[in-house]
């Protein structure tokens, strides 16, 4: 039998109010969808990034449900998840820049019964290690923290750890990767046999293609794999079917140098194949991606149009 190729439903901006709306992700919970993202003047470098968290019943009409900031940080990255206890999770980072110099960055969590009020922010982790996003299986949160190896060269290598947690909160190492070139930003997805599928995004100046590691619990020992390309901001989504899709930006060559695309891709060992490029361009990507109903729902942010970046919602036939 043909394998199915997912077809692009729709694609509707969902909000463009500020100077910089980036960083998304998706998820539905007590038969709400939930999309967060990032506001600020700028990508990076400021101090004050807020996070917006928009609620819609419909994924048609959205309407903020809450807007939190932190005097002095600059939040950014935001992550949803729904704990074992049926709670809503939200993984942040938090960055405190000195003249636009960097200081110092911790990622904090906060829980909610119902979106709209939640718990004061934890400090997780340690400060300079950023638990950029966790993934929960059979109890437990896994997550992978980047941070520099000498925290007063921005220039240093760049270290990359597997942590697990209980609650979210409280969280405990269990290996460093060895990982070169720049490793970041990623995502933990299981296979059926509960083994641990790790997709990382690398930036190296000579060498920028994404890994991909797989592992058997305990999670110490792993097989890792270049792909063929560079993916930024990934997410990993494994549907009924088995078939697992990513997303995240691509980097695309013209006689005038680079430039990115946000792309829904299909993952397989050790690759992506990208499948469907949305519409956007520039800075852009940071997928949330979240499947319901037959469909696959993505939130993303793009700056292709009127050259500000704003956030959109795509639907996918699956």
């Amino acid at each position: 039998m043909a394998k199915k190729i997912p077809q692009l439903i729709s694609v509707k901006k969902i909000w463009s109010y500020d100077r910089h709306n980036a960083m998304t992700d998706l998820i539905r919970y007590k038969d709400q969808w939930f999309c967060i993202f990032r506001e600020g003047a700028k990508h990076v470098g400021e101090r004050n990034g807020t996070i917006r968290l928009l609620v819609s019943s419909d994924g048609e009409d959205w309407k903020t449900m809450i807007h939190i900031s932190v005097p002095g940080v600059d939040l950014r990255d935001p992550k949803l998840s729904i704990t074992p206890d049926g709670k809503l999770m939200m993984l942040v980072g938090g960055t405190i820049y000195l003249d636009d110099q960097y200081i110092s960055r911790q990622s904090r969590v906060a829980f909610s019964e119902d979106g709209e009020h939640w718990s004061p922010f934890q400090l997780v982790v340690v400060p300079h290690e950023w638990l950029w996003r966790i993934t929960w299986h059979k109890g437990k949160a896994y997550g992978a923290t980047y941070s520099y190896s000498d925290t007063t060269d921005h220039y240093s290598e760049w270290n990359i750890k597997l942590y697990e947690s209980d609650d979210g909160i409280n969280y405990r190492f269990i290996t460093q990767w060895p990982i070169e070139k720049h490793p970041n930003e990623t995502v933990i997805n299981f296979l059926d046999d509960d083994r641990m599928l790790a997709f990382v995004r690398r930036d190296g100046p000579e060498d920028r293609k994404a890994w991909m590691g797989i592992s058997a619990p305990p999670y110490i020992d792993w097989e890792w794999h270049s792909t063929h390309d560079y993916l930024g901001g990934p997410d990993v989504i494994t549907l009924p079917d088995k078939q697992m899709y990513a997303a995240g930006r691509v980097l695309l060559i013209s006689p005038y140098g680079y430039f990115a695309k946000t792309v829904l891709a299909e993952l397989m060992f050790y690759d992506f194949k990208p499948i469907i490029v949305l519409p956007s361009f520039g800075d852009c990507s940071y997928p949330g991606l979240f499947y319901h109903e037959n469909e696959l729902w993505m939130s993303y942010y793009s700056s292709h149009e009127h050259h500000r970046s704003s956030i959109y919602l795509a639907k996918f036939a699956v």
